[in-house]
């Protein structure tokens, strides 16, 4: 059991475990440092890895205030 648990997932999976799109999950690999791996042409990603990522914070927007800091 526990071997599934850390099983590489695919971008179907994991769009679906975080209740997201495939372009939002796209946009985070290349925007926001979304840990994914590159296998050939498909993107694979670790559960664990994720969910770290996200406890982070990784996955927040950031405030408007710091949007307009950057222009």
């Amino acid at each position: 059991m526990n071997e599934m648990e850390d099983r590489w997932l695919s971008i179907i999976e994991i769009c679906k475990y975080l209740g997201v799109s495939n372009d939002t999950v796209y946009k985070w690999i290349d925007k926001h440092g979304m840990p994914a791996h590159r296998m050939g042409r498909l993107w694979k990603f670790k559960k664990d890895e994720v969910d770290a990522w996200v406890k982070a914070g990784g996955a927040a927007e950031p405030a408007e205030t710091d949007k307009k800091r950057k222009e």
